[in-house]
């Protein structure tokens, strides 16, 4: 029992922090508000959980013994997370209310995860912290699973809220764009570790 709720924690302490998802998800929530944005927060819960269940089925070791196919993934990811970045920086206000401009959908946010640098440190490090050889491998990865549905889907959601929140106070569209540079400019400055390793790996 207390190991289930170290996994709580585990799961909520980085669930909750800023992060490539939780940044998106409140730009998304500012800029499109919660209901265009919901597709995009549901891509980010089954994405995450089909990689937490493919890692744990063993797509993570193929990975270790390929580690520059790992290198590859993690530059494209930074890249594409560059590329979200300037779209979050540019994205103006009457690109946004025209349509012309359109959140993640949720087939993007799927995808997104295989190449979210937090979201490969949060899968190991709970599969590695919360299975053991003392019991039902399958049956830990399950419950590994569900506590990070159960956890992650209200702390994702709270960030939305937010920005949605942000949304009735931003009403001036240079106070909203001013928001989207800061919003990009944070997200891009979190790509810079996983970039780093990547090109140095090469």
């Amino acid at each position: 029992m207390e190991l289930f709720w170290t996994l709580v924690f585990f799961a909520f302490a980085t669930s909750i922090t800023p992060g490539p998802n939780n940044i998106m998800i409140m730009s998304s929530g500012v800029n499109y508000g919660v209901q265009r944005s919901l597709p995009h927060m549901a891509g980010i819960q089954l994405g995450f959980l089909l990689m937490l269940l493919a890692v744990g089925a063993g797509a993570g070791l193929v990975l270790q013994q390929q580690p520059m196919l790992h290198t590859v993934i993690k530059l494209l990811g930074s890249v594409y997370l560059l590329y979200l970045a300037w779209k979050i920086a540019t994205a103006r206000p009457q690109q946004i209310e025209t349509g012309s401009s359109k959140p993640l959908s949720f087939i993007q946010a799927l995808a997104f995860q295989w190449v979210n640098a937090k979201a490969w440190v949060m899968i190991t490090g709970a599969i590695a912290a919360f299975t053991s050889l003392q019991g039902v491998y399958w049956q830990q990865l399950a419950l590994i699973a569900l506590v990070f549905l159960l956890v992650g889907l209200p702390c994702t959601g709270s960030w939305l809220l937010f920005g949605a929140a942000l949304k009735r106070l931003l009403t001036e569209p240079t106070h909203r764009q001013w928001f989207n540079r800061v919003m990009g400019t944070l997200l891009a400055l979190s790509v810079l570790p996983p970039l780093w390793q990547a090109l140095s790996a090469l």
